[in-house]
């Protein structure tokens, strides 16, 4: 993974704007919050702690406003985690890289899914990833429609890791290259079963679990409010 996950606009207002309007969410794992879910909420799997989960987002917002590196984000990872004793999963070094890398990217794409709707129509593009998704591959420089249905599952991120990006065009870009909007793929589904609640989730293929939604703020608050009291009602 790249040092800094970098697209050669942050920081930018809508992409910080969206990070620090979301609610801090105590939980033990990241599924505990589902698909658009994440838009709203702020969370770090297993840390159940108020002032620990704090501290993260501290962190992250000041990597994501200030243009942290991934680095300095590790040292702050490694300095959180000895002075709350946190036991997390996973290497300190990958663990870090993940929280970094998807927070940043999600951060990015929500800001840019903003500033797209100013365009009538969207491209896709795929990332430049050192193990690249087949299918991923396969929607690069798709143009639909920016209100077409696909997008709500297929704007990314989408997976982890993934780089991928959405870059808008207007009428007169489409005209003057001479281009259509495309048809968008239809690639089905697969079964994901939720090892801990036994759940079973229709997922779109090339799609990772929980990652079919657009990086948007919905209205889940009150939800995740609920969510939240529950967690400290069962920890009292």
């Amino acid at each position: 993974m790249a040092d800094e996950a970098r697209y050669g606009s942050l920081p930018f207002a809508e992409a910080i704007e969206f990070f620090k309007e979301k609610l801090n969410v105590p939980s033990e794992r990241w599924a505990d919050i589902w698909r658009d879910g994440h838009n709203n909420a702020f969370m770090i799997a297993g840390a159940m702690k108020d002032d620990l989960l704090n501290d993260f987002r501290q962190a992250v917002d000041s990597a994501i406003s200030e243009g942290k590196s991934l680095t300095w984000f590790k040292k702050e990872f490694k300095n959180i985690v000895a002075g709350h004793g946190w036991e997390h999963t996973g290497k300190a070094s990958w663990r870090a890289s993940v929280i970094y890398d998807t927070n940043i990217r999600q951060s990015y794409n929500a800001g840019r899914y903003e500033q797209l709707q100013h365009f009538e129509y969207w491209q896709y593009q795929h990332g430049d990833s050192k193990w690249p998704r087949e299918l991923h591959l396969s929607w690069h420089n798709l143009i639909l429609k920016k209100d077409h249905p696909w997008w709500q599952t297929h704007f990314p991120q989408n997976g982890w890791g993934c780089k991928c990006k959405v870059r808008g065009r207007s009428q007169r870009y489409m005209d003057r290259k001479g281009l259509s909007p495309g048809r968008a793929p239809n690639d089905g589904f697969r079964e994901w079963t939720d090892k801990a609640t036994g759940e079973v989730h229709q997922v779109p293929k090339g799609i990772d679990p929980g990652f079919d939604y657009a990086p948007s703020p919905g209205e889940q608050i009150r939800q995740l409010k609920k969510f939240i009291k529950s967690k400290k009602q069962g920890d009292q």
